[in-house]
């Protein structure tokens, strides 16, 4: 799913009233009745709801949703934010169809001295402000927004919470905190950054009918990964294949102590599919390996407690994946440097690997093309330096995927893997309980072992990063968020699969 900025979705608006056609009254209806159907599927009839509304479009939905909810027996209450204009064309064509069924409990927003306590258990519409803003909310808007955040109350904001910017950063920006945002036909941004997670709360996108043929044919830098993608992507089994179809992975991990980022790894790149495994670990971890990932053949190192020398066979490799738990000793560095001048072929570089590579920044320019490196934020800033917010963030890791030739993975809730084409994907899968140690093992053998089978580094990025999320939500739903361990992960890649297929 293509995520298009603010311009883009007002020309698909336009597009859509032009073609179907349909007036921009009614298509603002049919925003409405899907929000309002999202309200009467969440809140029981005895909900009471208080509507915030200002005097655009989105000011409009809001009215619209108002009127709806009273069709259905809800109790609902207006407040109107003056701007000291009339408001726009449709909003005002929803205040007059408004004024026909109900007049008494509408109120106008002039001053401060209007800014009366929410009722206890009433619900928030925000539809104050929406996606056209481009400057931060001052005045009575910021005295209403505060006002809202701080009535305790659940949100629930139409299109955008009310202050943020749609494509560029609101870090420091006042805005509503909502509990849910209720957005229309594609993601935004804004609705996927970190420094905003404060403020978008639940994130749901309702289809309200915007044509196609505008998607189809509109470009866009950024991309939401979605079944549909996946699908394309996915490759099922032939019934007469053997476990030589399905690649040979080397995966380099572990030292003394931190033989367990090499069984992490070792385990799901064994349950992503791979023919063969081979590990590459000092001597160290030999017991340990054989006694927990039978299934995987093991080669250790001259040294006992870290990894310093790699004699890599390039016919013998379908994919090399290398860096959990290796540490960052002299000889390890060494071996890091031959490693990635000798290999031809992109490799996958995590944790270790890339400290060692932010250390010797030399070596970042000797990275195989194709390759996947996967850095959580910090290791992102240790390689690349530092950024002012998360837009900022996002593009210089596109920047740096096409000055490399290679596919960068930012850890995170939607995770980003940037490409060297320049597009950026944000995933669609995962929760707050991977965020434990180990995840990131697990995350590298899977990765691994898809380039091992012939996915190319473009599809085993998107694909794995998604199993690797989705195995985390099975995960989160048995085991809840706060009990998982990366080892669950690995345990419900095989429900990942299925749902996939």
């Amino acid at each position: 799913m293509k995520i298009l900025s603010a311009p883009q979705i007002r020309l698909w608006d336009e597009f859509t009233i032009q073609h179907e056609p349909i007036s921009s009254i009614d298509l603002m209806e049919r925003a409405a009745l899907r929000c309002t159907e999202w309200l009467v599927e969440q809140y029981p009839a005895e909900t009471s709801f208080g509507i915030f509304c200002g005097k655009g479009n989105n000011g409009g939905d809001g009215l619209a949703i108002a009127r709806l909810l009273l069709e259905r027996n809800y109790a609902v209450t207006i407040h109107i934010l003056e701007f000291g204009h009339l408001g726009t064309d449709d909003f005002q064509a929803n205040l007059t169809r408004l004024h026909h069924i109900h007049s008494s409990d509408i109120h106008f927003i002039q001053s401060e001295q209007h800014l009366h306590p929410i009722p206890d258990g009433q619900i928030i519409i925000d539809a104050i402000l929406g996606a056209g803003i481009n400057r931060k909310v001052e005045g009575i808007t910021a005295s209403l927004i505060d006002h809202m955040n701080a009535s305790g109350a659940e949100i629930v904001s139409i299109d955008i919470p009310s202050g943020l910017f749609v494509d560029k950063s609101s870090k420091g920006i006042k805005a509503i905190k909502a509990n849910h945002t209720l957005s229309f036909q594609c993601y935004k941004m804004a609705l996927l950054v970190p420094e905003n997670s404060d403020a978008i709360g639940e994130v749901h996108i309702l289809d309200i009918g915007l044509l196609n043929d505008f998607y189809k044919t509109e470009e866009s830098k950024f991309e939401i990964i979605d079944q549909q993608i996946i699908l394309s992507i996915y490759k099922p089994r032939n019934k007469f294949a053997h476990k030589g179809n399905f690649g040979h992975a080397l995966l380099i991990a572990g030292s003394y102590g931190k033989t367990g980022a090499a069984v992490l790894s070792a385990k799901a790149c064994l349950r992503s599919g791979v023919g063969l495994l081979t590990c590459h670990i000092p001597k160290c971890g030999y017991d340990i390996l054989q006694i927990t990932v039978p299934e995987a053949m093991v080669e250790t190192d001259l040294n006992a407690e870290f990894i310093s020398k790699v004699e890599i066979d390039a016919q013998k490799y379908s994919a090399i994946g290398i860096g959990p738990g290796i540490g960052t000793e002299a000889a390890t560095k060494l071996m890091l440097k031959e490693l990635i001048t000798s290999c031809k072929a992109g490799v996958v570089l995590d944790a270790d690997a890339l400290n060692i590579l932010a250390a010797e920044k030399e070596l970042i320019a000797l990275i195989p093309e194709e390759s996947i490196l996967t850095p959580h934020p910090k290791e992102f800033e240790r390689l690349f330096g530092k950024w002012e917010n998360d837009f900022e963030k996002i593009q210089l890791a596109v920047t740096k995927a096409v000055e490399l030739k290679c596919f960068i993975v930012l850890k995170g809730h939607h995770t980003v893997i940037a490409t060297p084409g320049g597009i950026a994907y944000f995933n669609a899968t995962g929760n707050a309980g991977m965020a434990t140690g180990g995840s990131g093992d697990v995350l590298t053998g899977i990765l691994t072992g898809l380039l091992a089978q012939g996915y190319s580094s473009a599809e085993a990025a998107i694909l794995g990063v998604y199993l690797h999320g989705l195995a985390g939500d099975i995960a989160a739903d048995a085991n809840s968020e706060e009990a998982m361990l990366a080892g669950d992960i690995i345990e419900k890649l095989g429900a990942a699969f299925l749902q996939i297929q």
